[in-house]
């Protein structure tokens, strides 16, 4: 009983885990990164699309993105899309390929991602505490129905807790990584 309830708590603090490194991939750092496009649909003949379903993009260099639609009447629904977003990049057309220079980060910009990093990370941390408080609820209530001695419900718990700090631990890791790499000239 109490394994199959840490399973559950655990495969949901991973899910906000991995949840939390695809956030901070979208995060523009210095460097032209293609997941940065990853969000950004276009609407391809009535269907939002993402980009990279339906263009080659590359990174030629740290600073240029490239990206090359298998279908040219598709160009400026791409540029569209990317200037309506904010990406803080403006596309050049040239019509075969959008170029997308990214440049180098301003000081209050750097601020203002790492702030959606933090905002990201605290997300992640209360995705991992509400794990914890359904596990702790689900130990409960099974103890509740006489099926699990009160012993038994406070090791769990305890497992649990250990669980938790182990995984906003690697939520804190992640974004002070994260971090570095933003505020990073």
């Amino acid at each position: 009983m109490t394994a199959e309830i840490m399973e559950r708590a655990e495969e949901r603090m991973n899910k906000a885990l991995s949840n939390l490194q695809t956030a901070f991939a979208s995060v523009r750092t210095g460097r032209a990164n293609p997941m940065i496009l990853d969000k950004i649909k276009v609407d391809y003949y009535g269907v939002p699309t993402p980009i990279n379903q339906m263009a080659a993009v590359k990174a030629p260099d740290a600073h240029m993105l490239t990206i090359e639609p298998w279908d040219k009447s598709c160009l400026g629904g791409i540029e569209h899309a990317i200037l309506s977003s904010n990406l803080g990049v403006t596309p050049s057309n040239d019509g075969t390929l959008i170029r997308l220079p990214f440049p180098a980060l301003t000081g209050d910009r750097r601020k203002e991602l790492a702030k959606e990093c933090k905002g990201y990370a605290e997300e992640a941390r209360v995705a991992v505490r509400n794990a914890r408080r359904d596990a702790n609820a689900a130990l409960e209530k099974a103890m509740k129905e006489d099926s699990l001695p009160e012993d038994e419900k406070k090791r769990g718990e305890a497992k649990i807790q250990k669980m938790t700090d182990k995984y906003i631990a690697e939520v804190e890791a992640a974004f002070k990584k994260k971090e570095a790499e933003v505020m990073e000239i």
